[in-house]
């Protein structure tokens, strides 16, 4: 697991600026995954626990965007420069370095973990992993989003990501990871793609009992 973060810490850290520039203002453009978020952020404000983290949080705009919902959100994140860029575009949020299988969070301490798009470096074979530590962190009724290029076959794909190698899953197969996680997938949303890879925009909501 180590080898292949480091990877992609470097690859991220090596295009901070440009990836920024291109994704700061991107929801604009993609209505679904905007709204998905928003009625996450609802459904985590009526949970009582407004604690949120972004995991993969990137230059911090969808940390941003959560706290401009009500939540008391922070950002995590693999890259030391996405962590520097987001700590000067948002000086009033928390953002720290973190592997996201071991997040710097106590256990059972919170009502949301947004996950857009973070987990799609992660070989199949680790990302029960990653869950399980989602899990821990989030209290019972906590809310998870997860957002993940999809794709119509019965197996995960990996594919040439711009930055690091990536995979597309099925979305019946990733939540049946949800599942195996113990989380309930209530809601999912798939629709055409928004890039000319030609997967599907897949997210998925789920909630611990």
């Amino acid at each position: 697991m180590v080898k292949h973060q480091d990877e992609t810490r470097a690859a991220y850290d090596g295009v901070v600026e440009l990836y920024a520039s291109m994704f700061a203002d991107r929801l604009e453009t993609r209505p679904f995954a905007r709204n998905m978020i928003g009625t996450f952020a609802e459904l985590v404000r009526a949970s009582g626990n407004l604690r949120a983290v972004d995991v993969g949080c990137g230059p911090g705009h969808l940390t941003a965007m959560l706290h401009d919902l009500g939540l008391d959100a922070f950002g995590l994140d693999l890259s030391p420069g996405m962590v520097a860029h987001a700590r000067r575009a948002h000086p009033a949020l928390r953002f720290d370095e973190a592997r996201m299988e071991a997040l710097p969070v106590e256990d059972g301490a919170l009502g949301g973990v947004l996950a857009h798009y973070s987990m799609i470096h992660t070989p199949p074979e680790e990302l029960p992993t990653l869950l399980a530590e989602q899990v821990r962190v989030l209290a019972p009724g906590g809310l998870l989003l997860v957002s993940f290029f999809g794709t119509e076959g019965p197996e995960p794909v990996r594919f040439d990501h711009k930055v690091a190698p990536a995979y597309s899953w099925p979305a019946d197969r990733f939540a049946g990871l949800l599942a195996g996680a113990g989380l309930v997938t209530f809601a999912r949303l798939l629709h055409d793609p928004a890039s000319e890879r030609g997967f599907l925009d897949s997210h998925l909501l789920a909630r611990r009992p």
